[in-house]
């Protein structure tokens, strides 16, 4: 056992969590940098579109789970709470709006449809407190939520655990949201499940609000006996640095290569939209049944592709320690599963919100809220979104964001791009046609027309 693996046992985590870990260990020490080279993968071809789906098995509706991977706090646009309790919606939150999808849909389908949220140690405090608003989404006796591991960082020198008792709750990373597999089989959650009848589990991020259970990709899954299914979209510029599907040219499986997994020699064909044009939503279908036999051929682990990521300790401060963090992607785990698929879904399927550019977006009238609750484009809009970049010194955390649009977001319904430069500050009413570039300092007074 190694010094990281003991300190995991002297937290109590997990055997699960503990055995993942030092699979991966041992792979990092044995050199394994988690590289997916161009050479070792062919583009993704020939997807089936959604709606060339039917619903098929209509009677799975009775037997998914919603998944929603919470433990995010938003630390990146300077927020200090689970960041799905950001408003972003007509006044709503991100968990206000996913709760009443959850409701709406039981109500429309007739079925139980269970809602988990895999929250973070940081995050299930004040979420639990915010679903007390929403009693009736209890189902049964089922647990709304579970939380995600925590893995020891290990010093890039030396590979040790990593030690700072100026904070030692930086001393643990979270192992990256592929961990959600082995927390729901740690916590018992995944037998329980099979247990009730449960079948069928649909993951996706809380900050994206396109994702909802669309009836049929669960009754292709069903119907086809897959084990797994991911939904893709159509790549833009926006994506250029994201994950993408494609096909290992060893066997013909599908994977998933995130960022972190490129060579630097691969950058550009990597970036390139046209040779990876399929970009991966993180919206994942799983077979219960499936996931708890891969786990038993496993002893309890899911061997998903690593993620080596270097950071310091202290995020903040670069003159701290150089450590390794082990992470896996959920999506990855695609490539884990014979006979894995994937469908070709609408944008509108995919509405992330990881930069307050994202969030002027779907706060703005290039989104609506639907009476279903679902968040989807505008129809003028064609399916596409505009593309917004604002300037990172004045724009990055959410509360100088808020300032500088304290009469709310202008209108982007008819916006192809805006490009924000310098300190601007937008009055009310505000209207935004076509590409427009504005620079700062300057105040845009209530009612202009800005036209590119």
């Amino acid at each position: 056992m190694s010094d990281a693996t003991e300190k995991m046992r002297r937290e109590g985590l997990p055997d699960i969590a503990i055995d993942t870990f030092a699979r991966y260990e041992d792979r990092l020490r044995a050199g394994e940098q988690g590289l997916v080279p161009e050479s070792e993968i062919e583009p993704l071809a020939e997807v089936p579109p959604l709606s060339q789906l039917d619903e098929g098995d209509a009677s799975a509706i009775e037997r998914v789970v919603v998944l929603k991977l919470n433990g995010g706090l938003g630390t990146s646009m300077g927020m200090t709470k689970a960041k799905s309790l950001l408003e972003v919606k007509d006044g709503h939150s991100f968990l206000d709006v996913i709760a009443r999808q959850i409701l709406q849909l039981r109500e429309q389908r007739g079925a139980r449809i269970p809602l988990l949220l895999m929250n973070s140690f940081a995050t299930r405090e004040d979420t639990l407190a915010a679903l007390a608003s929403y009693p009736e989404l209890q189902v049964e006796d089922l647990p709304l939520d579970f939380l995600q591991g925590r893995v020891p960082k290990l010093l890039a020198d030396g590979g040790g655990p990593a030690a700072w008792p100026a904070d030692p709750g930086l001393e643990w990373a979270p192992p990256g949201h592929g961990d959600v597999f082995a927390s729901l089989a740690a916590t018992g959650l995944l037998s329980e499940l099979l247990e009730r009848g449960y079948e069928y589990l649909f993951l996706s991020n809380s900050d994206n609000l396109g994702a909802t259970l669309e009836p049929r990709v669960l009754g292709w899954l069903a119907s086809e006996g897959l084990p797994f299914v991911s939904e893709v979209v159509d790549r833009t510029e926006s994506d250029r640095k994201g994950g993408h599907l494609a096909r290992r040219r060893s066997d013909g499986g599908l994977l998933l290569r995130e960022t972190a997994q490129v060579p630097d020699d691969d950058q550009a064909p990597f970036e390139d939209i046209e040779i990876h044009s399929y970009f991966n939503a993180n919206n994942i279908w799983v077979s219960l049944h499936a996931l708890d036999e891969k786990l038993r051929e496993g002893d309890g682990v899911l061997e998903l592709p690593m993620i080596v990521n270097r950071k310091t300790v202290d995020p903040r401060d670069s003159s701290s320690p150089e450590v390794v963090q082990l992470e896996t992607a959920m999506g990855a785990a695609i490539g884990a599963f014979e006979g894995a698929g994937a469908v070709h879904v609408p944008r509108e399927r995919f509405v992330p919100v990881k930069k307050t550019s994202d969030l002027l977006v779907v706060r703005s009238d290039a989104y609506r809220l639907g009476e279903d609750w679902s968040v989807r484009l505008a129809p003028e809009r064609d399916g596409r979104p505009p593309h917004v970049e604002l300037d990172s010194d004045y724009y990055k955390l959410v509360g100088d964001f808020d300032e500088r649009f304290a009469a709310g977001p202008p209108s982007l319904a008819a916006c192809t791009r805006l490009e924000v430069d310098g300190d601007v500050s937008f009055g009310r009413d505000v209207v935004v046609r076509g590409s427009v570039r504005v620079e700062g300092p300057r105040q845009i007074e209530d009612g202009t027309l800005l036209e590119g």
